[in-house]
């Protein structure tokens, strides 16, 4: 029988690893101590916004957010994710206090303009940021991020990510991975209404 191939693994590696930071993160969280003081998921960032402007975590801090991270060519996932977690905002209703977070993974295509367009499908309360490569690859870090540019056989490529949407509370700690399910999003906006 054949092994599995580099690009068939990859993904993989990054999905249990995401997996094993979340999992780390919940029993701290069931031991008491302080989230992202703990897990050292989430800190300061410097994007922008689909109008050019700046955007840090100081400006979304005061209210829960959802953090997921993905880009715009992205297939299936990252859609089908934003309309989970617009579908959950909606469930909340207007009066939700709830921002969501939705950073590029690809900003070398993801410019403001395109991540204002992408963004206008779904809920007015998820935020489209980008920014350099730089300011992408230090928040994709403080979120323990897995990306990986893989090549298309057009000449493309596509972004391998994790594929997690990160629930932060108030302050901007780590709470618990969130589950924006299509199918309940009663039930997942109960739970992010627990944190308003």
């Amino acid at each position: 029988m054949p092994l599995p191939s580099r690009r068939t693994l990859l993904p993989l590696l990054g999905a249990a690893l995401g997996l094993l930071v979340i999992l780390g993160a919940l029993v701290v969280q069931r031991a008491g101590l302080p989230s992202q003081a703990a897990t050292g998921i989430g800190g300061p960032f410097a994007l922008v916004d689909g109008d050019g402007r700046a955007v840090t975590q100081a400006d979304v801090a005061g209210q829960p957010m959802l953090v997921f991270f993905g880009y715009t060519h992205c297939p299936d996932v990252c859609p089908t994710t934003l309309d989970a977690i617009s579908q959950t905002l909606k469930a909340l209703g207007p009066d939700g206090k709830v921002r969501a977070l939705f950073i590029t993974l690809d900003p070398e295509r993801d410019t403001p303009a395109v991540m204002k367009d992408y963004v206008s499908s779904f809920d007015p309360r998820i935020l489209g940021l980008t920014g350099s490569q730089a300011a992408v690859d230090k928040v994709a870090r403080e979120y323990r991020v897995y990306a990986k540019k893989v090549p298309t056989g057009d000449g493309g490529y596509s972004v391998d990510h994790t594929g997690v949407v990160y629930l932060m509370d108030r302050k901007g700690n780590f709470v618990e991975s969130f589950n924006p399910d299509l199918d309940k999003p009663a039930e997942a906006a109960k739970t992010l209404a627990a944190y308003l």
